[in-house]
Order: C-alpha cells, then structure tokens, then sequence
C-alpha cells in the first residue's frame, strides 16, 4: 500500500508542479502546436489538433526518458542497499527526499530560488552537450522527431525533475523507480497537453502567485510525510 501511494504523491507532483513545467518546456510544446500548421487562416485549436498526435508523440519521448532515469538512479541505490544492508541507509535516503521535496515546494511557491542554481549547473554540464543534438529534430515533420525530440528534451535541466529523481534513490528498486518516475512524468502530462491550446489562459493563471504559492504548500506537505516516513 505504501508503494502505491508513493505513485499517487509523484502523480500529484507533477501534476502540482506543472506551475514549473509549463515554464521551462512551454517553448517546445507552443511550437510543436503552431509550427506544423503553417496556414494562418486556422485558429489555435485546429493548430492544437492537428498537432496534438505530435504532442503526444513528443511527450512519450519526454516521459521515457524519465522513466529510464528512475530506472538508472533506482538501481543504483539498489546496488548501494546491497552492498552496505543497512536499514539506516533507507532512512536516510528518505530523509534526503525529504529535504528535496521541500526546497521543491519553497521554489514553486517563489520563496526560494536554490534549485534554480541546480538548473543554471545542470545547464552548464548537461544541456550545452544535448542541445545541439535536440535541434537535429527540429522542426518537427514527423512522429519520430517528436519522440526523439521528447526523449533529448526530458533530460532538460529542472529542480522539478531532479527533486523527484532523487525520490527515486530511497526505493532502492529499479523497478520501483522507473515507475515512481513514470508516475509524475504522467502527472505532468495534463499541463503540457493543455497549454497546446489554451497557452495564454493557462500561462496567464499558473503566474498567479497564489496558484504556485497553493502548489507548493501541497508539495512541501508531502515533503512532511515523507520527513515522518524517514524517522519512524
């Protein structure tokens, strides 16, 4: 039970922390929603239908990758609970997502902007290398370019993502990690899907300060039980 509620909590995640995701990848999704549709003469939904298989195909890719990322991080920590077997280790694991989840909520509210420099350092090691290879598949012209475009894309540098990634070293499973990553990549699809076509109202409502400020009250909560899991 304990599992699958910690599936519900990334889902929740990334569905909360969509405030950010629209943010760092709304750039990608706008001009995958009106780059294909070159004829002026059709609105934003049309746009957004005709698009919307790429969308799709695009966040397959995106969520693949995170999913690989839990994978990889989830072994790891599996291979480390192997070699020291020690019951503290998992609790400090906890503790150490815990402390994530938090700095998480403190930076999607706007109250503290510490992940943002994990970005800038992500960017600095990690974007600058996978770039040039994600604009080979731009622009989009076909289903493939979107997954494969989507699949570089989701190692995008973002606190959002690193936080969860490091959720996913305390269930010392690769099992349990790929899916506790494929959880809140799916968390994060409805915000991304939505700002297809509705990118101006949305963005226009998730700046709102007590939207984010609401989002990462509910994150930090989670961060608290997860502080209780970590000690108990």
């Amino acid at each position: 039970m304990e599992i699958e509620t910690s599936y519900i909590a990334a889902f929740l995640v990334g569905l909360l922390g969509g405030v950010h995701c629209v943010g760092m990848c709304g750039g990608i999704v706008g001009a995958l929603c009106l780059g294909l549709e070159n004829d002026q003469s059709k609105t934003a939904q049309q746009s957004f239908i005709k698009s919307f298989p790429f969308l799709l195909s695009y966040n397959a890719g995106r969520i693949s990758s995170y999913t690989l990322a839990g994978i990889l991080m989830g072994g790891i920590s599996w291979l480390g609970s192997h070699l020291f077997t020690l019951y503290s280790v998992q609790q400090t694991l906890e503790i150490i997502a815990a402390v994530f989840m938090m700095a998480l909520g403190l930076y999607i509210a706007g109250w503290w902007k510490g992940l943002a420099n994990i970005e800038r350092w992500g960017g600095k090691i990690v974007w600058k290398r996978l770039e040039p290879l994600g604009r080979r598949f731009m622009p989009v012209r076909s289903f493939r370019h979107a997954f494969l475009l989507g699949l570089v894309w989701g190692w995008l540098p973002c606190g959002l993502v690193y936080s969860v990634i490091i959720w996913t070293i305390s269930t010392q499973s690769p099992l349990e990690g790929g899916l506790l990553m494929l959880s809140f990549g799916l968390g994060t699809l409805p915000n991304l899907l939505l700002m297809g076509v509705f990118a101006s109202t949305l963005n226009q409502f998730i700046q709102q300060p007590w939207v984010r400020q609401l989002a990462g009250i509910m994150i930090m909560a989670f961060a608290c039980v997860m502080f209780y899991r970590g000690y108990v």
